[in-house]
């Protein structure tokens, strides 16, 4: 039987390059930018064999030819791009494509294509049995593939290539993931503890906001507690006293979009959108003074982390500007996605499911003396299984690619193809982890689908670039983080249901994650 446990002898970002720089300090002078990811494992310093998910060569499938064609020039990704975004809609372009081809395995466009990525043609793959090729390194190659078609200007991150961008063949992937995986393990003991303290603030703002206005935003108070939580725990820094001041979310907002805006949808006019963000970069020296004072912020926090990463032959510099995308990009943006969503999910699943958490939580918190602690955490299988259920129906990260190493063959449920070498792999995950030949009632938010013999099930949650089932290492893309990422949504949870019944929201429509609005919190009965 799979294990649920959730192994945290380290915490790891991840971050990468191909250059080295000066190792002089940043603060009077101006950076160049470049790209970068965070994680979370247990053996960061020992090599463990990749992911291996190699599908059988000699397959017992029928071979078909990959449904599906790019159409003309210009033509065929221009009209894959506007149905897309806005005349189907992300779920119903795919959706209508496997009935015309009846194939969940078949070719098409992905944005952004004209004319910020040269190439848009993928071959898409949407079932729990085709997808996992996407994650074996001995199939595929990561390199510059973290947003999928088109790569961010390395303007936006110092003029590195960062981890997240780094294919595990690249001789700094290995350091730098080794340097993630020493931020989480040598800062472990703080996360609990400021995440409680972190939380309580938000949780205390969201109840002054609904006495005096009857409702509140729930992702404004998260982007807030989120990036003060990673500040303090990671950095032992308080951003309100330092120069950053509360300014943290907002100005990682605006450079993360100057990295996503061509497969973002703003809600902007159809034809203004698509002209303006999806068909040309925004330019970088827009957002420059706006990152420089994050990393500013990073580099003085961070002297400990830094003289740990010349050790392991990166510069400063480099180091820092993984650093920053693995805190702003990675992980507080894994906590705007991830914890609306999962607001979303518990507070769609009613009173019942709150009563039952809350019965769970608070009864393990009282026999482990009033603390919540790692272990306690291992003793509340309905309140695991629900965290779980949430990463499987709504990963936040949907889109995956690879690129074909070889010729090899892919199999779906129903039939084999053959896929060669040089071409571009896509996965929209949310198909991936919601495959009815797979999970029963697969569209449905089941919070105790992983309990018991639902465990065995786990191999099939792969949100983290990877089975929940495996292990980050230095060999594969697996986000380091991934337990770190469980960790703190499982404190989401415990910590909001030791201190409410129950709670009611609203729902909108986000960029990124949900849009929660909190209408009712239903305070603990001492």
């Amino acid at each position: 039987m799979a294990s649920s446990s959730l192994a945290f002898p380290i915490l790891q970002p991840q971050f990468s390059s191909l250059k080295n720089r000066s190792t002089s300090k940043p603060s009077t002078r101006s950076l160049a930018f470049r790209t970068f990811r965070a994680s979370v494992s247990e053996k960061p310093s020992v090599s463990a064999p990749g992911v291996t998910v190699s599908p059988p060569e000699n397959t017992k499938l029928p071979i078909r030819k990959i449904p599906g064609d790019y159409g003309l020039p210009l033509v065929g990704p221009f009209k894959d791009r506007m149905d897309y975004f806005y005349n189907q809609g992300r779920d119903n372009f795919f959706k209508s494509k496997v009935l015309k081809y009846g194939s969940t395995v078949f070719r098409a466009n992905m944005g952004p294509g004209p004319f910020i990525a040269p190439n848009p043609q993928v071959v898409v793959l949407l079932d729990g049995k085709s997808f996992p090729v996407l994650f074996d390194v001995t199939k595929v190659e990561k390199k510059d593939l973290f947003t999928g078609t088109y790569m961010p200007s390395t303007e936006l991150t110092g003029g590195y290539r960062t981890l997240s961008y780094l294919d595990p063949s690249e001789p700094m992937h290995a350091k730098l993931k080794q340097f993630m995986f020493y931020l989480l393990r040598s800062r472990r003991d703080h996360v609990i503890p400021e995440f409680k303290a972190s939380y309580t603030e938000l949780f205390t703002s969201l109840e002054k906001d609904l006495a005096l206005k009857g409702k509140a935003n729930f992702v404004a108070a998260n982007d807030q507690a989120a990036f003060n939580f990673l500040s303090r725990a990671w950095f032992g820094t308080e951003p309100a006293q330092t120069s950053l001041g509360l300014d943290g979310p907002g100005l990682v907002s605006k450079w993360v979009l100057f990295n996503l805006g061509p497969v973002l949808s703003l809600g902007l006019p159809k034809y203004l959108e698509d002209l303006t963000i999806h068909s040309f970069r925004l330019p970088p020296s827009l957002i420059k003074k706006n990152y420089q004072r994050l990393y500013d912020f990073f580099y003085a926090s961070s002297s400990f982390l830094l003289d740990e990463a010349e050790n392991l032959g990166i510069s400063r510099e480099e180091a820092c500007h993984n650093l920053l995308f693995s805190t702003c990009f990675n992980s507080f943006g894994g906590m705007k996605i991830l914890f609306p969503n999962m607001m979303k999910w518990l507070g769609r699943a009613g009173a019942k499911l709150h009563a039952q958490l809350a019965e769970e939580i608070r009864s393990v918190v009282q026999s482990n003396g009033g603390n919540v602690t790692m272990r306690g955490m291992e003793q509340m299988p309905l309140m695991k299984s629900a965290v779980y259920e949430a990463l499987r129906i709504e990963p936040p990260v949907p889109l995956q690619y690879g690129k074909a190493k070889r010729d090899f063959i892919i199999e779906s449920h129903d039939a084999a193809f053959e896929v060669k070498e040089g071409e571009m792999l896509f996965g929209f995950q949310p198909f991936a982890t919601k495959d009815p030949k797979i999970f029963t009632r697969a569209e449905e938010f089941v919070a105790d689908r992983f309990i018991g013999e639902g465990e065995e099930l786990l191999k099939h949650v792969l949100w983290s670039n990877g089975p929940e089932t495996e292990k980050p290492t230095l060999e594969n893309k697996q986000c380091a983080g991934k337990d770190f990422v469980v960790l703190v949504a499982r404190l989401l949870v415990v910590e909001f249901f030791l201190r409410y019944d129950s709670f009611e929201i609203e729902v909108g429509k986000s960029s990124l994650g949900a849009a929660v609005t909190v209408t009712s919190l239903k305070r603990a009965r001492l």
